[in-house]
């Protein structure tokens, strides 16, 4: 056995599994699946998002200028995929998938209630790449699920909320830990 060369492809796996959401009001509020996210820079904190310029969240989203990234998790696992197969111009997707929407702190995009973490976001710049537009953010609030915080350290425990990754069609849930950064030099 060897290795095989493939045709050039986005096979950058696993992602995180995140629904995105936006609107300025509760009447157009919508979410979106999205797996090419990430983060791009820690001072200032900015986060990106890539999304087909045809669905309906881009539209919402170049309008507002902001949206949340809300991580999801093994308990939100239906919700996410049918957000990601089904257009918000036909279905209130918070309805649909019983899904909480709460109003946002910093931005007039809504947060889920049910998300673990939800991270709010102005858009600094969208770059038109081909098949997606990567829509580059700040982050200006993080919003964080007081039952994942450990009450001794502070420390927010997102593995206790079991979230998901995608992997090329497929969700997941996180698995073992296998490491801790720095675990290979420490003495």
């Amino acid at each position: 056995m060897g290795k095989v060369s493939w045709k050039p492809g986005t096979m950058v796996y696993p992602l995180p599994a995140v629904l995105v959401t936006c609107g300025d009001n509760p009447e157009n509020w919508n979410m979106i699946t999205v797996a090419w996210t990430g983060t791009i820079c820690t001072n200032p904190p900015m986060c990106y998002i890539s999304v087909r310029p045809e669905r309906h969240s881009h539209a919402l989203i170049e309008r507002c200028m902001e949206f949340t990234i809300n991580i999801t998790t093994r308990a939100m696992a239906h919700a996410t995929d049918w957000a990601g197969v089904r257009s918000g111009r036909d279905f209130d997707k918070f309805k649909e998938t019983g899904l909480t929407p709460i109003p946002g702190e910093t931005v007039k995009s809504p947060s889920i209630d049910e998300s673990p973490l939800s991270i709010e976001c102005r858009v600094k710049q969208i770059s038109r790449l081909g098949s997606h537009d990567m829509v580059i953010a700040d982050v200006l609030n993080v919003r964080a699920d007081d039952k994942y915080i450990d009450p001794d350290t502070g420390r927010f425990c997102l593995d206790k909320a079991r979230p998901i990754a995608y992997s090329h069609g497929f969700y997941y849930e996180l698995g073992d830990l296998v490491g801790r950064f720095g675990f290979s030099v420490k003495k």
